[in-house]
């Protein structure tokens, strides 16, 4: 996916979120690229990607209606991943990590670094961040070696919310945001210190609650809190 479509995505996320975009709310390409300020290609993009996370249906043979959803959905959605991650983390613990993926897990954490390095920090930095983000826990769900967990995933991160990948930023307070992620970074640093020395239990505990990171977490760093009621 494009840069241009990645900020499509989170911008409408972040409206979505905010409630500026409402449920049963009809959205065409032309009038959310002219808001925007984009082609109509990324705005394609992003809206099969919001759709495939549970946040757009399609209405009809074109345009996307936002999906109506409740706070209790998002929550129930990220408590789902957190013990299916969880578990995930603790069958690879326990199976031992294998060469391959505690190379892939060092490299998430090695990048992860020198983008925390970085004094003033922008917009890209936090899509930069999906990234990584992304592959961590694509490397966990796929090493855990377990179709039943990782189809289970796949099903969950069609709820609104509950992907991974569905981070909410507030690109209004970009220096906020970056230092909330820091903290989603250090906990996948000890989600890996767990993994290499083999300790299941805590790295279940501490992927159930690193799935929280996004919705609990902005408070503590002066930003509203996601999908306040």
């Amino acid at each position: 996916m494009s840069g241009v479509s990645k900020v499509a995505v989170s911008t409408l996320r972040k409206l979505i979120s905010d409630g500026h975009l409402k449920p049963g709310e009809k959205l065409g390409e032309v009038q959310v690229a002219e808001m925007l300020g984009v082609s109509r290609t990324p705005i394609r993009l992003a809206f099969r990607t919001l759709e495939q996370e549970g946040l757009l249906e399609k209405a009809g043979k074109q345009g996307f209606v936002v999906r109506a959803f409740s706070r209790e959905d998002v929550i129930c959605g990220l408590e789902i991943r957190g013990v299916l991650e969880g578990l995930a983390a603790r069958k690879m613990a326990e199976a031992g990590l294998t060469v391959t993926d505690k190379a892939a897990l060092q490299q998430c954490i090695d990048d992860g670094d020198a983008l925390f390095a970085k004094e003033h920090p922008t917009e890209v930095d936090l899509l930069n961040w999906s990234e990584i983000n992304a592959r961590f826990h694509g490397v966990i769900v796929k090493g855990a070696g377990s179709r039943a967990i990782a189809d289970a995933i796949a099903r969950n991160s069609h709820l609104p919310f509950a992907s991974s990948d569905s981070i909410i930023f507030d690109t209004r307070h970009v220096d906020r945001e970056f230092r909330k992620l820091h903290l989603a970074h250090l906990q996948h640093q000890m989600v890996f210190q767990a993994l290499v020395m083999g300790e299941g239990a805590r790295a279940e505990m501490l992927m159930r609650e690193h799935a929280y990171i996004g919705l609990r977490y902005g408070g503590l760093f002066g930003l509203p809190e996601a999908l306040e009621s």
